[in-house]
């Protein structure tokens, strides 16, 4: 059934869809509610897994405490009796449509992130061993979509490309002891794996030098502060940097990095593991062996005066038993939505969706699919509001539409079977019971069949 449009000096209401329950679509249900001027709004913040908090939980290292503990702030958003968290709703299966989310919605925002991965497009990328950054992060963070193994840590020397946060996170896991990794919730399969590696030297390498690299300065001084870890840098190497003998012109946090990687290039000190930072590398090919990766081949580059690089036509080759691209994310489309493959966004103004130029009405975007894969997490507080603003500024004409009176039966009725919050309660009752059963603190359940039956208990 539909609802009858509001009456003329009725209390406006508005019943809202977020689609995502990362940082973004939490921040972006924070904004809607705190808003006076819509006492009755509500909102269903939707996620295609069980589970909320999204790269938070899917994302974020295990070993990174202070960062994951921001599912406290987004769990006081989710409990808000205003907000209803609904899990395992996927947007795109078994009918569910843009087009079909507006028919049970007033308004829906769209915080779907940036799922895919980038290519790094040379010859050998799909040989067995090679992989991409987030399916090892998947992996490592129990996503019901990971792999469970195959990820080749038999061999000594693993090859990270690329120069950001991410590269810094899966180049710490892997030398990472299991004692370091036990007291966290990285799931039990992987822990015995990483327990298991061969992997003594973990070569992370850039196509430019220390001053252009994303890091952060924090991430990066972790690298120095592993166990029995040695970070080795080749000072012939920072030499090519025209900003390394003099970094006083670059921006803050690059300066730093510099600082930092300057102190490893003098550091003669020796350990059993070794993570190696290399710079002015481009890889131009995957090597391997009756399918399988034996190492990669670089080109090295040089600065070409304008703030990128050029290739120089000398090539050094790193054998490797396991490469994994960390190169950045990229948005994919959501059938049904505009969508910008140049840019890996969906069109937008100011968080309202366009079509054809023209904005549609009751259809906005927040987060990475809004703005692209850039910031950090805080990022997208200032992102949410300015899309929250632009709904509630919309929220007189859109609560004129006729919706159904009760999306939740809709779902049902499409085969949907929503996990409420009580059922994410659950979920989190497993995970400290599975803890315990191992001996451990909580560990996370990795894949839809346990996911779900421990909602179930619910």
């Amino acid at each position: 059934m539909l609802e009858a449009s509001r009456q003329e000096g009725a209390p406006l209401v508005l019943r809202v869809a977020v689609v995502g329950s990362g940082p973004s679509g939490v921040y972006t249900a924070q904004e809607l509610v705190r808003q006076t001027a819509v006492p009755g709004i509500r909102v269903h913040v939707l996620d295609r897994l069980p589970c909320p908090y999204g790269l938070v939980r899917y994302g974020v290292a295990p070993d990174h405490e202070k960062i994951k503990s921001l599912q406290g702030n987004l769990r006081t958003v989710l409990e808000d009796e205003h907000v209803s968290f609904l899990g395992d709703v996927e947007v795109g299966a078994r009918g569910l449509t843009p087009a079909g989310l507006l028919e049970l919605y007033h308004a829906v925002v769209y915080c779907v992130g940036a799922s895919r991965d980038r290519r790094l497009g040379v010859p050998g990328e799909e040989l067995r061993g090679s992989f991409s950054a987030t399916e090892f992060v998947s992996w490592y963070s129990a996503h019901p979509d990971a792999l469970r193994d195959g990820f080749g840590l038999d061999g000594p020397r693993a090859v990270v490309v690329g120069a950001g946060n991410v590269a810094v996170d899966v180049a710490r896991l892997l030398v990472r002891r299991a004692a370091e990794l036990t007291p966290t919730d990285v799931p039990q399969g992987a822990l015995e794996a990483l327990a298991a590696s061969g992997v003594r030297e973990v070569h992370m390498v850039a196509r430019r030098g220390p001053g252009q690299a994303k890091f952060t300065t924090k991430e990066l001084r972790e690298l120095g502060a592993l166990p029995d870890t040695r970070v080795l840098v080749d000072p012939a190497e920072l030499a090519l940097d025209p900003a390394y003998a003099d970094p006083s012109a670059l921006p803050a946090v690059n300066r730093r990095n510099v600082e930092v990687v300057r102190g490893w290039a003098a550091d003669g000190s020796t350990a059993p593991r070794g993570i190696r930072l290399r710079f002015f590398l481009r890889p131009v090919e995957i090597l391997g062996t009756d399918g399988r990766v034996t190492g990669v081949r670089f080109e090295r580059t040089e600065p070409d005066g304008n703030g990128g690089v050029r290739g120089t036509g000398r090539y050094e080759e790193i054998a490797a038993g396991l490469v994994l691209r960390a190169v950045g994310y990229r948005g994919a489309p959501l059938p049904g939505l505009p969508f910008d493959a140049a840019r890996g966004t969906v069109p937008h103004a100011a968080g309202r969706v366009l079509r054809g130029g023209a904005v549609s009405p009751g259809e906005y975007v927040a987060g990475w699919i809004k703005r692209g894969p850039t910031g950090v997490i805080g990022t997208n507080r200032p992102c949410a509001k300015e899309t929250a603003a632009a709904l509630l500024a919309d929220a007189p004409a859109l609560a004129r539409r006729r919706i159904a009176d009760d999306p939740v039966a809709e779902l049902r009725a499409l085969g949907h079977e929503p996990v409420p919050w009580t059922g994410w309660l659950a979920i989190e009752r497993a995970e400290a019971a599975l803890g315990g059963t191992l001996g451990r603190a909580r560990v996370k359940i990795p894949d839809w069949a346990g996911l779900r039956a421990a909602a179930r208990e619910a």
